[in-house]
């Protein structure tokens, strides 16, 4: 019986608190007497970063949960429940959901929003859990590396505490606008990104090619050229094949064949700005083309108007699929890549010492890593003990990390949740919530072809600046 389970369950989950109180108490305890390391020590350009990133995976699993199957349940057993517990939990996922059942009797859509209230309640944990660590890492810079049992503890005592807030007003509206807000922020700074990613492959492939020239025999890096011009043209393919099948299936009015034109016209424009010039490369511009087209299936897929948009009223799971996609690249990148600390906190693992000469103050330039002897490997935010200690210090600015982590929360719950358009077997709940989202879409993806283009001109606009 549905009564049992959802029974089951708190044992479950007040068995988990008790065990995590327990332990986050002996790590309460040893973040107060100290670390592992000095706190002088300034944290390293990767401290604290893949346990972050391994907390965002564990929200994005747990909506998951609370989406296809804990908020339909409640809302399919909400008369059945005698708990007062189990009662007024389901009356919290069913608030703000009650009118969304049809004339005939129908509820999918009332069963659909109380899953995205699900979506709302994890990422909406996850959002504040980063925005408080950015706060404390702003004031402590250290904070990043530690009492980590005890952050992931706060964290399940916010997923576990959202389940008995009602969904109005806190998820619905006031969280759902935050992440609409946040989701066009990541959008935007999914951009950098993309490049940073494209920089360094377009750099490692042709290094590899040079080295292949060098070692091996002349014409033997040809190899890792093609293979990099194989994949632009993957990419470019791609594009426009994909704006072809937008235009056949989604240019059935005037706003969807502007919005298709004016990705094709940019992106294309672009590239050829591009190869007439040195900055950037092929394959980055294929990469921003292809992120520019995704955004552009994004932006119609939410069109309300039923005559230029086939999957209204139905899920996206194409949208869901690509959404998850780059929200792991992104995760990735933030917690793996090894360029990503320029990014989340360059300023932050700079070790500058009194006596530096002047050779070693041409490295001042390089941003995120220690600036010492050229012969020794790059120290990324360590200290050696022979060092001196009156060396000043300057520490992570890890916040900007956490800043990235929250944004991408509001990223995903706008991808699973269709950005709060409620919908189900081809009713459209809020039609009026596609319009806002579709033009947020698109004039994103406008603002970022632009700042792509303006990298591309501007240098030849004002060749006396520097726009390194």
């Amino acid at each position: 019986p549905p009564t049992v389970i959802m029974g089951n369950i708190f044992v479950c989950l007040a068995a988990s608190a008790s065990w995590c109180f327990c332990t986050a108490l002996g790590s309460l305890l040893t973040s107060c007497c100290g670390t592992d390391k000095d706190s002088s020590v300034p944290p390293g350009i990767v401290s604290g970063r893949k346990r972050s990133v391994l907390l965002l995976l564990i929200s994005i699993g747990i909506s998951f949960f609370y989406q296809y199957y804990l908020g339909p349940t409640l809302i399919k057993y909400s008369n059945e429940y005698n708990v007062q517990p189990l009662k007024y939990m389901s009356q919290a996922w069913l608030g703000g959901c009650e009118q969304y059942i049809t004339d005939d009797g129908y509820d999918g859509l009332q069963t659909a929003c109380s899953g995205q209230t699900g979506v709302f309640r994890a990422a909406g944990s996850a959002l504040v859990f980063f925005l408080l660590a950015a706060i404390t890492a702003y004031c402590k810079p250290t904070f990043n590396r530690e009492a980590w049992v005890a952050k992931y503890v706060l964290f399940l005592f916010l997923i576990g505490g959202t389940i008995f807030i009602p969904n109005t007003p806190v998820f619905i509206p006031i969280f759902v606008n935050i992440f609409r807000a946040g989701a066009v922020l990541f959008m935007i700074f999914n951009q950098l990104i993309i490049l940073d990613m494209c920089f360094n492959v377009n750099e490692s492939w042709v290094e590899k090619a040079d080295r292949a020239d060098i070692e091996e025999e002349p014409g033997a890096g040809r190899k890792w050229l093609a293979a990099l011009l194989t994949l632009c043209a993957i990419l470019f393919i791609v594009c426009f094949v994909w704006i072809g099948l937008l235009y056949a299936f989604f240019g059935g009015c005037t706003i969807n064949i502007i919005f298709i034109t004016v990705t094709l016209i940019m992106g294309i424009g672009c590239t050829v700005v591009q190869l007439s010039g040195e900055e950037s490369s092929l394959f980055t511009s294929a990469s921003i083309f292809t992120y520019a087209t995704y955004l552009l299936y994004t932006a119609v897929s939410k069109n309300p108007n039923a005559e230029c948009n086939p999957q209204l009223g139905e899920d996206d799971v194409l949208g869901i699929i690509l959404g998850i996609g780059i929200t792991l690249i992104s995760v990735l990148w933030t917690g793996f890549s090894s360029t990503a600390h320029k990014t989340v906190g360059d300023e932050s693992d700079e070790i500058h010492g009194e006596n530096d000469n002047d050779e070693k103050k041409s490295d001042d330039n390089v941003e995120g890593v220690a600036v010492g002897d050229a012969s020794k490997p790059a120290d990324y935010g360590t200290m050696n003990d022979e060092e001196d200690d009156d060396t000043p210090v300057s520490f992570s600015t890890s916040w900007k990390m956490n800043i990235i982590l929250a944004a991408i929360c509001c990223w995903y719950a706008m991808v699973l949740t269709s950005w709060g358009s409620v919908v189900a077997s081809g009713n459209v709940a809020n039609p009026s919530v596609g319009q806002t989202s579709m033009w947020m879409v698109i004039a994103s993806q406008w603002l970022i072809l632009a700042l792509y283009l303006w990298t591309l001109v501007a240098p030849k606009l004002f060749p006396d600046r520097e726009f390194s």
